[in-house]
């Protein structure tokens, strides 16, 4: 073994060929790289700085590895930089959401209302089938037939049933007039049902077809008004069968509901068939009142 390992110096040069090697490397790297010869700058005779290893580089910044497992995180963009970030998205409102516009009682009970009357057929025998089974309800009238029925005006007051203004001749467009229009529209009908009834109170108006606009809003409550829509509608002025009527009534209904339905602008014996079907069911599992006489809120 002695013999061999002295073949192996005898053939490498020896130590002392081997350093002279390493020293040439080092000088020749120096002069192609015009850097640092051992440490020592070549144009300054100035030592370099000894970053100690495993040290990240003074000019790189230092980046986090994630742990195994685990996804890098993905840089967010700034608010500034996305280009919708600056677009308003506005709230929708669905027929029984709108601003200012009452769509539920505000309480567990639940409001039946009846629109487009008093009408001389309709109207009368619904009275009577109210009465029986002992319910109030929220009447919404409109001023031409409440000028030619003025009696049943009386009769809806009597019986304990609330009153809403629902124009003067069931103007859809009502909303998009000019206010003063708006206004005269409002309390002609509003005194047609106090000429009917003395000192009745209006304290509800309902807007023709749930046309609603900011301007017959603010109008309304000015005449000491709230303006109500509903969350439940019967859809009778479809003219739809009663047991169609009955099926949407019983299954939508639910604590708070304002359920719209008609005794005037058509053939209303659906409603009439409907209402003597679930009013017995609709009692037993709600409250129901005539919308409360009140101010506008």
């Amino acid at each position: 073994m002695r013999q061999r390992s002295e073949v192996v110096r005898h053939r490498s040069g020896g130590p002392g060929f081997s350093a002279a090697a390493l020293v040439m490397c080092a000088i020749t790297l120096g002069i192609a790289g015009g850097g640092y010869v051992f440490g020592v700058s070549r144009s300054t005779g100035q030592r370099s700085p000894i970053t100690p290893a495993g040290s990240p580089s003074p000019s790189a910044s230092p980046t986090t590895r994630p742990a195994s497992g685990q996804r890098r995180p993905t840089p967010q963009q700034s608010p500034s930089a996305s280009p919708s970030s600056s677009r308003t998205v506005r709230p929708t409102t669905t027929p029984t959401q709108r601003p200012n516009v009452r769509s539920k009682t505000g309480s567990s009970a639940v409001a039946l209302t009846f629109d487009d009357g008093p009408h001389p057929q309709w109207t009368p025998q619904l009275l009577d089938l109210l009465r029986a089974e002992r319910v109030k309800a929220t009447f919404c009238l409109v001023g031409t037939e409440v000028r030619d029925h003025p009696e049943l005006v009386a009769r809806i007051v009597r019986e304990g049933h609330t009153l809403c203004n629902h124009s003067w001749h069931h103007e859809m467009d009502l909303g998009s007039r000019p206010i003063d229009e708006i206004r005269a529209n409002l309390r002609r009908t509003t005194e047609e049902i106090q000429r009917a009834v003395p000192g009745a109170r209006v304290s509800y108006y309902r807007q023709p077809g749930g046309k609603w606009t900011p301007q017959v809003v603010q109008v309304a409550r000015e005449l000491g008004m709230t303006s109500i829509d509903w969350d439940v509608d019967t859809r009778d002025w479809a003219g739809e069968p009663a047991e169609v009527l009955v099926e949407r009534v019983t299954t939508h209904t639910r604590a708070g509901s304002i359920v719209l339905m008609h005794d005037g602008g058509g053939d209303r014996s659906p409603t009439i068939e409907a209402c003597r079907t679930f009013l017995p069911e609709l009692r037993s599992r709600f409250k129901l009142i005539a919308l409360p006489v009140r101010p506008a809120t």
